[in-house]
């Protein structure tokens, strides 16, 4: 079976071509194609999958290029892990806002919305090429804002693209644990958008366990979401919140912690990066890797008061790969298997439409991924997720049309942004930042 990474010289590929060594079912990936437009990072990254491999019995055969069409043809599997602009223009959306006064996070507010803008058009043109070259094959979407970009995605590829994120899975085994339940055995209730989601409960054995958490002052505050958060409002929420819903409830005190930092989350990145690429090596890696999950909303759990980061998150951070060899599995061996996925959701979460990709869990099988029909959700949910949905729409609409209007439109509209004065000031500003939004030009 063959695999193809798209964004094949990023820094998080050894993850999945570790879960990959790890994987020792029948059928397994015998060859991985890595495709990135920069060489020396292809180059770097491969070095680092060799070292990895160092040993290993039926290893998948690497394969690296930078021509598009060939990564994908004969690919049975597409991973979709790019990053248009790189870390320079996840600095730069973090800028920008900031000087506005609003956040710059990559998949959150203004910065989502420019990531957005500059990586739809982007990948329409793969999820076309997919259709053209691979039209049997699988892609399973990575890249962020990983709801939107699905949605995107989904417009020519249908129900053949489905998007992960590590989330909710980082989420439920949280909750999962400090209940002493098994994560594999309890049936996670989680429901809404990428990065903006609520575990509503956590069934073991037929049983809903979270009103006990929520009623344990000393359970509640001892993992990440409860010292984030703060145990009252949670039980105000009668849920446990998404970690990136920290960014709405607690935006004031976020924007402020960005603002008075040394170096925002992208520039700090984009430092640690650049010195590993300099010199690659798989014990660089995994040391610049170890730094970075420990810093992983540094600036929230200092604007919280939360601390530092469990021993046990990091112990098992990185759980997206393996959502990732779970979906593939599911698919390729018919396992069935219950992840929560990005799909479109089949008017499985109301009031949104059919095509409307939304973040629940889903039954896999040799046919894809299936969305389960789940609750409504309260009001004040209800209203938010339809609000960025909304916003969402108007992002692929510009995206579309190439309309100055609409991309204004998208921003202005957004909870966290509320101001056309700045909203037009914020595309202003990105424009001139990012040269891949020349098309914005109607």
């Amino acid at each position: 079976m063959r695999l193809t990474i798209l964004g094949g010289g990023g820094f998080r590929v050894p993850l999945v071509y570790g879960a990959l060594l790890g994987d020792h079912a029948p059928g397994p990936v015998t060859e991985v194609t890595l495709h990135d437009t920069d060489p020396a990072r292809l180059r770097a990254v491969t070095g680092v999958l060799a070292e990895q491999a160092t040993g290993a019995l039926d290893a998948p055969a690497v394969h690296a290029t930078t021509d598009l069409d060939e990564a994908l043809r004969g690919a049975d599997f597409v991973f979709s892990a790019i990053r248009v602009g790189g870390l320079a223009g996840r600095a730069a959306d973090e800028r920008v806002a900031l000087a506005e006064g609003v956040l710059g996070q990559e998949t959150v507010g203004a910065g989502g919305i420019a990531y957005g803008l500059r990586t739809v058009p982007v990948a329409v043109d793969i999820a076309r090429r997919v259709r053209e070259l691979a039209p049997d094959a699988w892609v399973i979407n990575f890249t962020n804002p990983a709801g939107l970009v699905t949605e995107a995605m989904s417009r020519h590829l249908g129900d053949r693209v489905i998007g992960i994120c590590d989330s909710p899975v980082g989420l439920g085994r949280r909750v999962a644990r400090v209940l002493g339940a098994d994560p594999g055995e309890a049936w996670i209730d989680y429901v809404g958008l990428n990065h903006l989601g609520w575990l509503r409960g956590l069934k073991v054995n037929g049983r809903d366990e979270l009103p006990r958490l929520l009623a344990d002052e000393k359970l509640l505050g001892s993992f990440e979401e409860g010292r984030l958060f703060g145990t009252d409002w949670l039980r105000s929420l009668g849920a446990i919140p998404n970690e990136y819903l920290h960014y709405y409830y607690f935006n004031r005190e976020t924007v402020r912690a960005y603002q008075e930092a040394e170096r925002t989350r992208g520039a700090f990145l984009l430092d640690q990066q650049a010195a590993f690429y300099a010199d690659p090596s798989y014990a660089s890696w995994d040391r610049t890797r170890a730094e970075r999950e420990a810093t992983y909303m540094a600036h929230n759990r200092e604007a919280s008061g939360a601390g530092e980061r469990d021993a046990a998150d990091l112990e098992e951070s990185g759980g997206y790969e393996k959502v990732a060899l779970a979906l593939m599995r599911a698919i390729a061996r018919d396992e069935r298997a219950t992840l929560i996925l990005n799909v479109r959701g089949r008017g499985a979460l109301s009031p949104l439409d059919d095509d409307a990709v939304v973040e629940i869990p889903c039954l896999v099988d040799a046919n894809g991924a299936h969305p389960v029909s789940v609750a409504p959700l309260p009001g004040h949910a209800t209203g938010l997720v339809s609000s960025v949905k909304a916003v969402e729409r108007e992002v692929l609409a510009a995206a579309e049309s190439g309309s100055r209007a609409t991309a204004v439109k998208a921003f202005a509209l957004h909870p966290l942004v509320d101001s056309v004065t700045v909203a037009r000031r914020l595309l202003e500003g990105y424009t001139e930042a990012h040269p891949g939004l020349a098309y914005l030009t109607r």
